[in-house]
């Protein structure tokens, strides 16, 4: 391979076909809600955020908690059953369908990607695929779980961890890969 031989054309890139879910004049309202209640380093209540995330379409279940730092791309893409807790600077990239099912813990810096690209294609082509995080898991802080992932009922993904491939009910994963370190009891 020649050294001007193009693997990628950026240039070539479009994202027209991306349905965004809502027009740009909603998208961009909550974008200025995000940075005024969301993104701010006022410690506001996790009550105001919840209130924030129901105008914009999220569903939102009982007990929730948002904590501050928390970015979520697009809300109307978000559905947080009842007891789940969002940690201190998680990151939602909400391009396609976020569930997080009850008493679930999603810690500080995690990253919850449902959008990638297609590295194969020159064009370098949008890839979504929704996430799903079943009843009572655990994503320890710093995780990052990819597009089309589910994390199953009472599982745990250790701190740091990639998870690239769904994890299985009751089970602790670690590691880049995340692989399987041992079973739970239930």
């Amino acid at each position: 391979m020649s050294s001007n031989e193009k693997i990628r054309e950026l240039e070539k890139f479009s994202n027209r076909d991306f349905n965004r879910g809502a027009s740009r004049i909603w998208e961009f309202s909550w974008y200025i809600v995000r940075a005024f209640f969301f993104l701010t380093p006022i410690p506001l209540p996790s009550a105001v955020r919840t209130f924030w995330l129901r105008i914009f379409g999220a569903t939102i279940g009982q007990g929730v908690v948002v904590r501050g730092g928390v970015n979520i791309s697009f809300p109307w893409r978000l559905k947080l059953a009842n007891n789940v807790w969002l940690g201190d600077q998680v990151t939602i990239l909400s391009l396609a369908s976020v569930e997080i099912e009850s008493d679930v813990c999603i810690s500080q810096q995690a990253f919850l990607c449902t959008g990638s690209h297609d590295f194969k294609d020159q064009k370098f082509g949008l890839i979504t695929k929704p996430i799903k995080i079943e009843h009572a898991a655990w994503i320890a802080a710093r995780c990052f779980i990819g597009p089309g992932v589910t994390i199953g009922r009472g599982a745990v993904c250790a701190a740091g961890s990639i998870i690239m491939t769904s994890v299985h009910p009751l089970v602790l994963v670690a590691g880049n890969p995340a692989a399987q370190v041992r079973k739970l009891d239930s």
